[in-house]
């Protein structure tokens, strides 16, 4: 597929609808405060909107706990809500991806309700069903993604059945090639409304071990660490099986032109590379977290880059993710001087960048009373919760910060009168107007998002350097993920003078630079030198 795909040279932004805009003054987003906001996304730069999960569900998990796949939930609105927001999307541009379940479904999902009804039920099979273990406990020794044992017994027909996460969520058997049907059915639903592709959620566990076998002891595990960490998760995830099961997916997609198909995967890059399919049949972008897993500093990032780059598949398109709704802000990972950073490592980097929102304009950690906690994986395991990075969006220094007329389902930050698009808009220095300052750098040179990568050794240990070039220029970037200056040499190369484009000290004062120059603490900077 040529290079100029839309999701290739583009850049994504996700919007979790419960904080993005609400619309009705509920304290909830729904989709039409989405397409209220599309404006601002369009300002911005961003090409396609993800958004995360609206439909109909009981909200055990905040929607990824879904009762019916072709849905809206009446919190978000309608289906004629959703039309609208994808229309309104598309005549600005914007590109719209959904995010895609395919993993459980709701415990009030019908197809579950009739699975339960009996052992004999037509849809039985449709999840994943056995027999308690001798001394009639668990099958085996699976764990819960959130805590406790990953099967719950019920008590009206003996057997037990199977939850990667909560009890609330349970597993559908992938091996039954009616559910495969069902699934590419809903996918078929959402690809006639519009869509432009799906991020396909825990899309790795969807295939277990057929004879439910223990998963071994970690002995990495220690204490503080989450449950799920006793074990690994050899056998009831990332099985080999998987592969046929994202070929389908892949397949119903191929009838609708340029559509992308994106897999939530936390697994190491030699497992993660494969999820690109034998000669790229599996999904376009397996999403790459390791920035969010890696430590801060400049040499385990050149590594890290490195060894992502070479584990790549012939063909196979690299991506990059700061943050999500699963994860800590990245400014309360770094800091609010290293954000900026962040923003530039991550839209000059070789490969399509996924954005979350509240990233572009420094929201950081916020703390959440625990009279307000929501998230059922903080209650299960205190210390785990994902509430702080789900927070409200802010725009403007209004009442709720412009996000709703009621108050928010979860607390805004301490400095949302100061921390929000509003206050960052026009302001020159703000993280904001440089994040949209690269965004524009991404669309004006194709160095930058389809350009080659290469590293530049030889930098200070706080400094990580490199080029991104195609036929017409070479922009090179330069980091500085320490707090001191730095003395940057340049390699001696024949042509012009490199051309100062962006700094994130927006004070500095070079507009040419040659031979070498000194990098401020917490700096970054891009430099350009087109070819002759």
């Amino acid at each position: 597929m040529a290079d100029t795909v839309w999701w290739k040279r583009g850049t994504v932004y996700q919007a979790y609808p419960r904080s993005f805009q609400d619309s009705d003054a509920d304290g909830v987003g729904d989709l039409r405060g989405i397409t209220r906001r599309l404006d601002y996304l369009a300002w911005l730069g961003v090409d396609a909107v993800w958004i995360s999960p609206f439909y109909p569900s009981p909200m055990a998990d905040y929607g990824y706990d879904v009762a019916d796949y072709c849905g809206v939930d009446p919190l978000f609105g309608t289906l004629a809500d959703f039309d609208a927001l994808v229309a309104e999307a598309h005549f600005r541009r914007l590109k719209v991806i959904l995010d895609f379940v395919p993993n459980h479904t709701s415990i009030a999902h019908p197809w579950f309700a009739e699975s339960r009804a009996s052992r004999t039920s037509p849809k039985r099979d449709w999840y994943i069903w056995r027999d308690p273990a001798p001394d009639g406990g668990p099958p085996n020794n699976w764990i819960s993604n959130f805590g406790g044992p990953a099967w719950t017994r019920d008590e009206a027909s003996g057997q037990y059945y199977y939850h990667a996460f909560l009890r609330e969520q349970p597993d559908l058997n992938w091996r039954n090639p009616e559910v495969r049907a069902a699934m590419h059915d809903a996918l078929r639903f959402w690809l006639d409304r519009g869509v432009d592709g799906f991020r396909v959620d825990v899309i790795w566990h969807l295939i277990k071990d057929e004879g439910f076998r223990d998963n071994p002891e970690n002995p990495n595990f220690a204490a503080g660490q989450a449950e799920i960490n006793r074990f690994a998760q050899v056998y009831s995830a990332d099985r080999p099986e998987v592969f046929d099961i994202i070929a389908e997916l892949r397949a119903v997609l191929a009838p609708y032109p340029e559509r992308v198909l994106i897999g939530e995967i936390y697994l190491p890059v030699e497992r993660l590379v494969a999820y690109y399919g034998a000669n790229l049949t599996g999904v376009d972008l397996p999403f790459n977290f390791q920035l969010i897993q890696a430590p801060w500093n400049a040499r385990s990032l050149a590594d890290l880059i490195e060894s992502y780059e070479a584990a790549l598949p012939p063909g196979g398109w690299p991506n990059w993710v700061l943050g999500n709704h699963d994860q800590p802000r990245i400014a309360a990972r770094v800091g609010p001087a290293q954000a900026a950073i962040a923003a530039m490592l991550l839209l000059t980097l070789r490969g399509t960048p996924t954005l979350y929102y509240g990233d572009e304009i420094g929201v950081a950690h916020v703390s959440i009373p625990p009279e307000r906690v929501r998230d059922p994986w903080e209650r299960n395991e205190p210390g785990h919760g994902r509430d702080p990075e789900r927070t409200p969006m802010q725009w403007d220094d209004s009442c709720h910060a412009g996000f709703s007329d009621a108050e928010p389902w979860l607390p805004l930050s301490p400095d949302a009168a100061t921390r929000n698009v509003e206050c960052q808009r026009d302001d020159a220095t703000s993280l904001l107007t440089l994040y949209r300052r690269l965004l524009r750098l991404r669309r004006d040179h194709t160095a930058l998002s389809v350009g080659a990568y290469r590293g530049l050794p030889g930098m200070p240990d706080t400094v990580l350097a490199y080029d991104r070039h195609d036929d017409a220029a070479t922009l090179r970037i330069v980091l500085n993920f320490g707090a001191e200056q730095q003395t940057i040499t340049l390699p001696e190369e024949r042509g012009p003078r490199w051309s100062l484009l962006l700094s994130t000290h927006p004070d500095r004062p070079e507009t040419t630079i040659a031979g070498g120059f000194v990098l401020g603490g917490d700096e970054g900077l891009i430099l350009i030198r087109d070819h002759p």
